[in-house]
């Protein structure tokens, strides 16, 4: 199964950012079946978090700049941000390191769930 999904890195390489500091997401769209990812696109945005105070109204924006994704992954999220995306339908991971070590993870995840899911 396909699925889009949202990495904030600041390079295009490593699961780095904390979401509300994310100023570009990287849309890539990851094939469960062969655990293969294609780049589709990058996203910019402005920060929402400033120290340890953000704005709730830029918070859901940013869950709807995104929300045609399925999954998120980032190095840090907070409650704020994760119902924002929640809203939108859309989970949150944190899962920092390589990007394509972290789809990897991801996409194991979802297959065990889905197999869970079915017991």
């Amino acid at each position: 199964m396909k699925y889009k999904i949202a990495v904030a890195s600041t390079d295009g390489k490593v699961v780095n950012q904390h979401f509300g500091r994310a100023e570009v997401f990287y849309i890539v769209e990851a094939d469960s079946m062969d655990t293969a990812f294609t780049y589709e696109e990058s996203r910019k945005t402005v920060p929402v978090c400033k120290g340890q105070e953000h704005d709730e109204t830029q918070l859901k924006a940013v869950a709807v700049m995104l929300e045609d994704c399925d999954y998120i992954l980032v190095s840090r999220i907070g409650a704020g941000a994760r119902a924002a995306l929640d809203q939108n339908n859309i989970e949150a991971f944190e899962l920092p390191g390589y990007i394509e070590d972290s789809i990897r993870k991801l996409l194991a995840y979802i297959e065990v769930r889905k197999l869970l899911i079915e017991i």
